[in-house]
């Protein structure tokens, strides 16, 4: 334990008086490393910043059908189970899926589209309450303005329909609990529970509705069946399976899979770009680390072998090189950060604006940087084998011969 002390202090002290040449080592790992951390984190920036401006989107994790089909409730509980779907709920036909809305504030009726919503639902992110029964809303912008209301507001609701050779029109009032961003929807929209929505396609097809006292015929059918519905896929990476799943059950399906399997593709073309330059970069300095300490144990030769005449073993003097190629890497990786960060807050200061980038272009995580100075050790180890290795082989004769 007292050699491993002894050689620890030795090659520190060793590395600290030949500073201009330890200089040197530590410049040259980081005129490689900088490069290299500064590439990562415009890839890892760029990367992360489109991926995130789809995650972010919802509409690019729907997936919608095309056309009608059949779907019941045990289907839709089927998928809602699912670990890669985040939202499903069922839609009716688009023409039962209106409601003509007006309130005390605007002399206009509006013709508006009804969405079921519930819990969890990605459009209405950010919002604490969605509809629970049939007399809630809650309006996209687009309709929140043109009707003139504003949160805690009532509005007059109202369905017609041609039932028994007359023209029947009901009305419900609504309480707006909440106003959806503008960047939901551009159309007019009215989120309701999925109740409401049933209840409307119910008396538009001349059914009885008794829980909001509605009348019409009564409903004989077995099981309910939805001609569509609204699903929204956990992580853009789990869209491309379930649209193919969904395509195998024989729906016709429409989602954004080109442009995710587009950032998905640059990903992975940059991630090869890169350790490709890494892997170049990285022999190149292991090369050169090599060389130089294998030099520099020539040159300490009979410094070593006087190590080997007072009575350190083969195995402490490999230690000398390695100890200094590791002291070579923590530097040297240190020097790098600190080059990397003030080019990336230069990136991020000039050039992203420039690109009309609200967020940053280049950036890393902290394990990032830890990754990086595990991988320079390790680099810097091996390097240091072929001087630990020719340190090794030293005799302590070597060192009498010039004495």
């Amino acid at each position: 334990m007292a050699q491993i002390t002894n050689i620890v202090r030795l090659s520190f002290r060793d590395y600290g008086h030949e500073w201009r040449m330890s200089g040197c080592f530590i410049m040259a790992l980081a005129s490689v490393l900088a490069p290299m951390m500064i590439l990562f984190g415009l890839k890892f920036g760029i990367v992360t910043t489109m991926v995130n401006e789809l995650v972010e989107n919802p509409a690019n994790r729907e997936i919608r059908p095309i056309g009608s089909g059949r779907y019941n409730d045990a289907w839709i509980e089927a998928y809602r189970n699912r670990g890669e779907v985040e939202f499903i709920i069922p839609k009716t036909r688009a023409l039962a899926a209106t409601i003509q809305l007006k309130s005390d504030t605007s002399k206009r009726i509006l013709s508006t589209e009804l969405l079921a919503t519930a819990a969890g639902d990605p459009l209405l992110a950010g919002i604490p309450k969605v509809p629970q029964d049939y007399y809630q809303v809650i309006l996209s912008q687009s309709a929140a303005n043109k009707l003139n209301v504003k949160t805690g507001d009532q509005i007059d609701a109202s369905l017609a329909r041609q039932f028994q050779g007359s023209r029947e029109r009901v009305h419900l009032f609504l309480t707006v609990i909440d106003i959806a961003n503008a960047n939901v929807t551009s159309r007019n929209v009215a989120f309701v529970n999925l109740d409401l929505l049933i209840a409307s396609e119910q008396f538009k097809d001349g059914r009885a509705v008794p829980e909001l006292g509605w009348e019409g015929n009564s409903d004989d059918s077995a099981e309910r069946v939805y001609p569509s519905f609204r699903l929204y896929a956990r992580s853009i990476h789990d869209v491309e399976n379930l649209v193919a799943e969904l395509e195998q059950e024989g729906a016709r399906i429409k989602a954004n899979v080109a442009e995710i399997t587009t950032v998905k593709s640059i990903d992975q073309n940059l991630s090869v770009i890169y350790w490709i330059i890494a892997c170049v970069g990285g022999l190149g300095f292991s090369f050169s680390l090599g060389a130089s300490l294998w030099a520099n144990v020539d040159r300490k030769r009979k410094e070593l072998s006087v190590l080997r005449l007072v009575g350190f073993k083969s195995g402490r003097i490999v230690l000398f090189p390695v100890l200094q190629s590791c002291y070579t890497a923590l530097l040297g990786w240190l020097l790098a950060v600190l080059i990397y960060l003030a080019f990336e807050y230069l990136i991020n200061f000039f050039l992203a604006p420039r690109l009309n980038l609200e967020r940053a272009l280049c950036f890393l995580l902290t394990e990032h940087f830890f990754w990086a100075l595990g991988l320079t050790v390790v680099v810097a180890i091996f390097a240091a084998i072929m001087g630990g290795l020719r340190a090794a082989r030293i005799e302590p004769s070597d060192g009498l011969r010039e004495i």
